[in-house]
């Protein structure tokens, strides 16, 4: 099985650090990103990382997927809770998905509560901060060798 893994991040969170340090705290995405990429080596994970605020664009990096990788880690943000869309595309997807949230959404308001994506995911990781991004490849990684 492929080792290659779709690190996925949508909307306003490219704004990490910046937007609401009290709830996502002060790490930026590139932070997040230098993480993930030394993980992912010790991991022998390949790693391809993107951001993107157009739900089209996590849509289309989802089917490259299909034909590529081993698994997918998704921070879908607010497309969480809203995107029937990118559900359908992560259904398409024979491989491990773990979703990923900074904040505990069930601390938050009750809208962030219902998750489209978990309805796909093998996993949910939500409430360790950007900590979470270390745990999902960590994760990740163990049910591409458990596959293997």
């Amino acid at each position: 099985m492929s080792r290659l893994v779709f690190l996925l991040n949508g909307p306003n969170l490219n704004l990490l650090g910046k937007r609401q340090p009290h709830i996502y705290g002060y790490e930026t995405l590139a932070d997040i990103e230098r993480d993930c990429r030394a993980l992912a080596a010790e991991l022998k994970l390949d790693l391809r990382f993107h951001q993107s605020n157009r739900e089209y664009e996590i849509i289309d990096w989802i089917h490259e997927a299909r034909e590529i990788a081993g698994g997918i880690v998704i921070n879908p943000a607010a497309f969480t809770h809203t995107s029937v869309a990118i559900l359908d595309a992560l259904n398409t997807f024979d491989a491990p998905v773990i979703e990923i949230h900074i904040s505990n959404v069930h601390k938050r308001e009750e809208f962030r509560h219902h998750s489209f994506v978990s309805l796909r995911a093998d996993g949910v990781i939500a409430g360790f901060g950007t900590q979470g991004y270390q745990l999902a490849l960590r994760r990740v990684a163990r049910l591409i060798d458990d596959k293997g």
